[in-house]
């Protein structure tokens, strides 16, 4: 057979990190050693894998098809090794777990605290995801957990949820910014006029979400909440921000909330899981997370 699941795995690296030499870096290879693989099954293949133009190297048609056909393979393997591992002991190699934006990062340091202090021996992976991209890492094969994933779940077999919490984001701008002074409502012709600042979807398979944007806005796009509050802070546009961060920088005089013409949505957040096969770390996590105080420390401030 001319392609294994190391091979799928460079091309996936490639296309993901964007370069040989940035794949290289997340496999910890030398990008000789790619490109000699890549070169090989191209050749063992006759079949031409990549346009190439100097340094850069895009997958075509071919290679695109490829990697995609085979990402379906990889995803199949890696659940594989993490079915045998459930079944020899109850307990997964490895959890994956993905926070929606919303939610902090330090808010669930506590609870793998407490998971670790158990003398767990699963490993934990922390990642981040930003509106439909939570939903889109589960069905994906990304996370096995997500937390704040919000909006209506999709209609795709094997994920389960249970409601986190609900939040009305405030709609806030620099203090200095030209809608700082407005009185009264705020039309959304008016709320047009103005740049937004929103985080962009993660998703990779499922359609992107968006929220709180008007058509025809003009869109700066951020990687996380905290940057965002950061390009609102210096004035470069307008957009929502959920309690926890508006209230200090309001207070400090960094930030003034605005009252729409069109109130916000009430958006509802909620935890998701692979219901398939759950494991034993899974099923702590899920728990833990069914307990009251543990919800509060996740939610203060939505």
């Amino acid at each position: 057979m001319k392609i294994s699941l190391e091979l799928l795995q460079v091309l996936d690296a490639i296309d993901r990190h964007g370069s040989f030499s940035a794949a290289a870096a997340a496999l910890h290879r030398v990008p000789s050693a790619l490109s000699h693989a890549v070169a090989k099954l191209e050749s063992d293949l006759d079949v031409r894998l990549f346009d190439r133009a100097g340094r850069k190297a895009t997958l075509n048609e071919a290679g695109r098809s490829l990697l995609e056909d085979g990402r379906h393979l990889l995803r199949a393997a890696q659940e594989i090794e993490r079915r045998v591992r459930r079944i020899a002991t109850g307990w997964e190699a490895e959890l994956r777990i993905a926070l929606d934006a919303m939610v902090p990062a330090e808010r669930l340091l506590p609870l793998i605290h407490d998971f670790y202090a158990a003398g767990h021996g699963t490993q934990i992976r922390l990642g981040h995801e930003v509106l439909g991209g939570t939903w889109d890492a589960l069905a994906a094969d990304r996370a096995d957990l997500v937390i704040g994933a919000p909006g209506d779940m999709p209609a795709r077999s094997g994920l389960a949820s249970r409601q986190l919490g609900e939040a009305r984001l405030r709609l806030v701008v620099a203090a200095h910014h030209p809608l700082a002074g407005w009185r009264g409502p705020v039309p959304a012709s008016e709320l047009a006029r103005h740049r937004a600042v929103v985080i962009a979807d993660t998703s990779q398979e499922l359609s992107a979400r968006s929220a709180g944007l008007i058509g025809g806005q003009d869109i700066l796009r951020v990687p996380d909440m905290r940057t965002k509050a950061a390009a609102q802070i210096a004035g470069l546009g307008i957009g929502h921000l959920p309690r926890w961060i508006v209230e200090p920088e309001i207070a400090a005089g960094r930030l003034v909330e605005l009252e729409a013409a069109e109130p916000g949505q009430q958006l509802s957040f909620h935890i998701a899981w692979r219901s398939r096969q759950v494991g034993r770390a899974l099923q702590w996590f899920l728990d833990e997370l069914d307990k009251n105080e543990r919800l509060a420390a996740l939610t203060a401030g939505f």
